[in-house]
């Protein structure tokens, strides 16, 4: 169980802060569900959600854990994935994505960078799916380094580069 005060990844609403645990009784329960309030730092809202919900959770990363990320990402290998199908082009990207693991979702981000490079060398736009995609994978990781390296999201790109010109 998290606590209050507790920094999580919940799904593909990436990092909330858990504001409060309660038990609530749902309309035509006879036992009443503890249930998560989350607040997400990136979207204005608030989530109720129920502890034992389907929805994936966990901790966000370390800061330790985040800068061994940022020094790996030169020797990640990450080759482009290339598929005519759309369906099954969506269906490799979600299932990327909902690892939901700060080095698969780097690897993603980079071959899709490294298909849009390929695409401009051919004078062709990357596809929308792609874009689509690589903006998701962009937003969890890095929600998720902003949050644990405790600066704005829009600085994370900045960050990575100044961290590994040293």
């Amino acid at each position: 169980m998290y606590k209050v005060g507790d920094m999580i990844l919940y799904g593909r609403t990436g990092v909330c802060t858990v504001e409060g645990v309660e038990e609530k009784l749902l309309r035509g329960e006879k036992t009443p569900q503890l249930f998560y309030s989350l607040k997400p730092l990136y979207q204005n809202c608030s989530i109720s959600t129920p502890v034992a919900s389907k929805v994936f959770s966990r901790h966000i990363i370390t800061r330790d854990e985040a800068e061994k990320l940022i020094a790996a990402l030169p020797s990640l290998e990450a080759e482009p994935y290339h598929n005519r199908n759309l369906n099954q082009l969506r269906e490799y990207y979600r299932a990327k994505i909902e690892l939901y693991d700060c080095f698969e979702l780097a690897r993603l981000c980079i071959s899709i960078y490294r298909k849009r490079v390929d695409a401009e060398t051919q004078k062709r736009k990357l596809g929308a799916v792609d874009e689509r995609f690589l903006k998701e994978a962009e937003d969890l990781l890095y929600g998720e380094l902003a949050a644990v390296l405790e600066i704005e999201r829009n600085q994370v790109q900045r960050y990575i580069h100044a961290t590994l010109a040293k």
